[in-house]
């Protein structure tokens, strides 16, 4: 069963408050709502952080990583489908009828996908049903793959041939193979799902597609309320920290940074010496999605920051490091469009340049700025100024953020960020708000989603990944398991992993769709990161090693940080690597299930799945 995962905030909804239930009878602010019990008539007013979803909360949903490509596809086509009808209070049985004689489908077909997505207002519950008999009626991989051959040469080509013509080439090529055709409307249905930009480009011209779909600077389309569009983009900050240690310069961190485009509102951030990936990526729109109440508390910050919420549109840049199946899936789950900055055109990220740019100022007042270039900078010894650590500069950037930049008046905008968002909430005399965003009921699920993963099989030493054992009772029962589809060989299963810290990873358990946290083996090993990893990897392959074991990588990682430690005085990489493990150490996690019972098992061997690890992850310099 697939239950609520968002907290929706308008009067006449049910919501959990002080473990009763309640019904919103008026948003007061951005921070506070007016609740009556149906019961007692009892009026109160609640804090929206204090508010739950009045059903237990229980994320039974498969993990996104182990749903096959195919039935994402299938889910996909449904929400299609049903797209044109969600959310219509005037929607009419003959409406639904219609929709389903489009597409080949029954009403009450059509009204089983309605339900499953507006319940839970996510993409997995319009996955097919698991059945037993499952693959018995499957459309054989000829024919999908024939379906794929047409589309490519006749419907994407600049003769522009059309859908029944297609369907017609499919068909004639599935008769000289004698094997059955598909329906014309599996065809139809696979060229509605490619991308219009895409489509475009291919039978009319890049040109052309370029006039439909590119963004021009000083407008962006379909920005008309809040979280409308969201764009994240990340640099290098022009100033250079100090270790806490020794207060000694360390070199200059990065930023990624979320941006409303309606309201000019900073949505989220992540700061750190980690070059930019898909995880920093994750983190930031993590941030940018769920509360901000715990993170100020962090810095004791007294302002606020009244932004939560799904995006509908998050643009990111093109690079490979943004470019990740983890970021994707996450994004399609909680029916978020991510849109890809096309490669060559700078408009598409105008408005968080700028916004990157107004910070960038303010930064230049700050000891130990670089300015934007040598000319600038004049005579400045910015090592020798620079004074702030890491922490001091992250909770310096959130009081600019919450006390200064969302409260200046914005020269496009005729007035402040924060105004403008709140006059997008809740309306004026012209136009009606969009209302307050639904709050993520799961925030740990959320945040593992967001998380890259791997695939592991569990061998009865534990589970393997990069030389690395962890083991645990709860892996017990998953020992040498059978892949389900193929008897002669393992199932593999979903495990997640922190880069920053790898002393533990996070299992999930496909029969409880739960996840559960594996530590070390050993847990004698200190938590290092992935970096750290494939430094102490190249270490040891250094030092002649012919076989990398977990040993050899932890012996080269002790050897490393004696040299660290000898060298820190004189060494700005060496104290920015100490810098950058105490701000890993410092991060919040997703909590899961877990126990304190050890597993004792003889190692006898280890797997090494055909996967590469955290592709889409830059190594450091």
């Amino acid at each position: 069963m697939t239950t609520t995962r968002a907290i929706t905030l308008e009067p006449g909804k049910l919501v959990s408050y002080q473990g009763r239930n309640f019904r919103i009878t008026r948003i007061m602010s951005l921070n506070e709502v007016e609740l009556v019990d149906d019961l007692t008539d009892q009026i109160v007013k609640a804090s929206l952080q204090d508010l739950q979803s009045p059903e237990t909360v229980s994320s039974k949903r498969p993990d996104l990583a182990c749903i096959k490509e195919k039935d994402w596809e299938t889910a996909r086509n449904r929400l299609n489908i049903i797209r044109p009808l969600l959310n219509q209070q005037s929607r009419t049985r003959s409406m639904v009828a219609d929709v389903g004689k489009q597409h080949a489908t029954s009403t009450n077909t059509i009204y089983t996908w309605l339900k499953a997505y507006e319940n839970s207002e996510s993409l997995s519950a319009l996955l097919p049903k698991i059945r037993k008999d499952s693959g018995t009626t499957k459309m054989p991989s000829q024919v999908e793959e024939i379906i794929k051959e047409v589309i490519a040469s006749e419907y994407l080509s600049k003769q522009k041939k059309s859908q029944q013509k297609v369907s017609d080439e499919v068909a004639k090529r599935c008769k000289e193979l004698s094997i059955p055709a598909p329906h014309p409307n599996t065809v139809r249905n696979r060229i509605k799902a490619l991308s219009p930009e895409m489509v475009s480009s291919k039978r009319e011209g890049r040109k052309t597609a370029d006039l439909s779909f590119r963004l021009h600077e000083g407008q962006f389309p379909g920005a008309d309320w809040p979280l409308a569009v969201v764009q994240v983009d990340h640099t290098k900050l022009d100033i250079i920290l100090v270790d806490d240690h020794y207060r000694h310069p360390i070199g200059r961190p990065w930023i990624t940074l979320a941006f409303d485009v309606f309201s000019r509102m900073v949505t989220g951030f992540y700061v750190s010496f980690d070059p930019p990936s898909a995880l920093s990526t994750g983190l930031c729109l993590a941030q940018s999605i769920l509360p901000k109440e715990k993170y100020l508390a962090k810095f004791n910050v007294k302002g606020e920051w009244p932004v939560w919420g799904l995006p509908a549109v998050v643009h990111v840049d093109n690079a490979k490091e943004f470019r990740g199946n983890m970021l994707k899936r996450a994004c399609d789950e909680y029916g978020i469009d991510l849109v890809w900055r096309p490669v060559g055109r700078p408009n598409f990220g105008a408005h968080i340049e700028r916004a990157l740019g107004t910070l960038a100022s303010e930064i230049h007042t700050l000891p130990g700025t670089t300015f934007s270039d040598i000319k600038a900078r004049g005579e400045y010894k910015s090592e020798k100024k620079a004074v702030l650590t890491l922490t001091e500069f992250e909770e310096w950037l959130t009081i600019y953020i919450v006390d200064v930049y969302h409260q200046k008046l914005h020269s496009s905008l005729a007035t402040t960020p924060m105004a403008m968002y709140k006059n997008g909430i809740f309306g004026d005399a012209e136009q009606p708000g969009s209302g307050l965003p639904a709050r993520i009921a799961d925030e740990e699920r959320l945040q593992l989603d967001f998380m890259p993963f791997e695939f592991r099989t569990v061998q009865d030493y534990g589970i393997v990944m990069d030389e690395i054992h962890y083991s645990h009772d709860v892996l017990r029962r998953w020992i040498n398991a059978p892949d389900l589809e193929d008897s002669k060989k393992k199932r593999k299963f979903t495990v997640r992993r922190d880069p920053r810290d790898i002393s533990q990873v996070w299992f999930y358990d496909p029969e409880v769709n739960e996840y559960y946290t594996i530590p070390y083996r050993d847990t004698s090993h200190p938590a290092i990161s992935i970096w750290e990893l494939r430094e102490a990897r190249k270490r040891a392959l250094a030092d002649g090693r012919r076989h990398i074991s977990e040993h050899a990588v932890f012996e080269a990682y002790d050897r490393m940080r004696e040299i660290e430690e000898e060298s820190m005085e004189k060494s700005k990489a060496a104290k920015r690597a100490r810098q950058r493990r105490k701000h890993h150490a410092q991060a919040d996690r997703p909590a899961t299930n877990t126990s304190s019972i050890s597993m004792e098992i003889q190692v006898d061997g280890q797997d090494h799945a055909d996967i590469q690890p955290f592709d889409e992850m830059d190594d450091l310099p």
